[in-house]
């Protein structure tokens, strides 16, 4: 990546205004009016246009960030294609699709500059296992957590021949079922994209809500995204946890239905997150606000209910998800054929800006506490991850980033969170997590690694 010298300022200059004008010509053909002078943090959706204020200009205009084909990437996609990484002067930012989980770890412990990523769209807590060295062959990779992608927008698919077998929220009348299973030799097996995180957390949890030890009653697989809807044709797993689309493809495809939304598990609840290489964030904290107020603008347009049809659209594009535009729209709108049950409901689809306890974008330190308890709850991190945990957040975690990203771009200050802490959090089976108390979760807890 090249300085930000004073030749490339020009350059950088000239390349905003053409973004702009391009972005006004283009604004108009989708048939929406430009807009008159507004701030970008009360105006979603309104043109790009050149708002890089004087000594807010980013060192460098370009960066690399690694992306899945799941919901949680929209704002990364929108902030590229809708103009708003320009907007803040990051005219070169590139997005990347990644393979796979693994890839996106892969890549972003080389870098861009050995070809792969500077950060990007992570499940939690692997940004906390990556500055660790625990998911990267013991190689630490310092990152930084700067913003919240999303909340909601996952399900839980079961295989059509578990259909009309009482197989749905709660489980607490199905042990039986699982029991008989494992008995005959056919364990149930239950698949999720990447161990030790979020679509993880969510099956176990569900799991054992209803009495189902994940870890001794079912048989859990690791499986790319890309690869659900065939693996589940197959017959190679009777669950997945995974983020729309692929839930909803599933049941459009009649291979199975949806036991149980993640909204419905926690309502409200931390999905995905960006995080960015430490050194990277360092060497650049102009460019790192400047993503940050794309990115920011970007959920604010994809929140937009008004503006989902053209997310669809975006979205199923073969550089993107290549899925149907359909198989997209109707979970983005809160439309959710599950198969046994429907759902119409908008509080229940993906948010990406406000949900019904406040900010989505702010990447609250009380979540990652939660994502570290359970990690160890199931065994994943020692128990003396707790007593550190406090020193660990305040390393990875820059809400202060955020924060200030948010000042720059005029975002009302009712929108910034005045504490780290969401407060306490309910589950949909009544388990509490107090973040004061973590020790307290886990007593409550009747089945457990710890």
């Amino acid at each position: 990546m090249t300085e930000f010298s004073p030749l490339s300022r020009r350059k950088f200059l000239v390349a905003v205004s053409a973004t702009a004008a391009g972005s006004i010509l283009l604004k108009g053909c989708l048939g929406n009016p430009p807009d008159t002078a507004s701030s970008p943090a009360s105006s979603p959706g309104a043109s790009p246009v050149a708002s890089v204020k004087a000594g807010e200009e980013p060192e460098v205009t370009t960066a690399k960030l690694g992306y899945l084909p799941i919901v949680e990437s929209a704002p990364i996609i929108i902030a590229k294609e809708k103009g708003f990484f320009a907007k803040y002067g990051m005219v070169d930012l590139k997005v990347d699709k990644q393979a796979n989980w693994g890839a996106a770890r892969d890549n972003v412990k080389i870098g861009s500059a050995g070809g792969g990523i500077d950060g990007g769209q992570w499940q939690m807590p692997m940004p906390y296992l990556i500055s660790e060295g625990l998911i990267t062959d013991n190689t630490k990779i310092p990152m930084y957590v700067l913003a919240q992608l999303n909340t909601q927008g996952n399900g839980i698919a079961i295989a059509n021949k578990h259909i009309g077998k009482g197989i749905g929220l709660k489980l607490n009348e199905q042990v039986a079922f699982f029991n008989n299973l494992k008995s005959g030799g056919a364990r149930f097996k239950a698949a999720y994209t990447f161990p030790r995180s979020n679509q993880d957390f969510w099956i176990r949890y569900w799991l054992a809500a209803g009495g189902i030890d994940p870890d001794t009653e079912v048989e859990l697989l690791t499986v790319p995204t890309a690869q659900t809807v065939a693996d589940m044709k197959r017959g190679a797993m009777d669950a997945f946890s995974t983020g729309d689309p692929w839930p909803n493809r599933i049941v459009a495809d009649k291979i199975g239905f949806v036991a149980a939304l993640t909204a419905e598990i926690w309502k409200a609840h931390p999905e995905e997150y960006l995080a960015i290489r430490k050194d990277w964030v360092d060497k650049h904290p102009k460019a790192t606000r400047a993503i940050l107020k794309g990115i920011m603008e970007a959920q604010q347009w994809c929140d937009n209910f008004d503006n989902r049809a053209e997310l669809a659209k975006i979205l199923s594009k073969r550089e993107y998800f290549n899925v149907p535009e359909n198989v997209l729209l109707e979970p983005l709108m809160g439309k959710y054929n599950l198969g046994e049950r429907t759902i119409d409901d908008k509080s229940m689809a993906v948010l990406y800006w406000k949900d019904s306890k406040g900010s989505v974008s702010y990447p609250y330190k009380s979540h990652d506490l939660w994502f570290l308890t359970e990690s160890v709850r199931w065994g994943f991190l020692p128990k003396e991850t707790l007593t550190n945990a406090k020193t660990l957040i305040d390393q990875v975690n820059r809400e202060d980033i955020w924060k200030q990203a948010a000042q720059e771009m005029g975002i009302a200050a009712a929108d910034i969170p005045t504490s780290t802490s969401r407060g306490v959090e309910e589950f949909f089976d009544g388990i509490k997590f107090d973040p004061a108390n973590p020790q307290a979760y886990l007593d409550s807890l009747k089945i457990k690694k710890v």
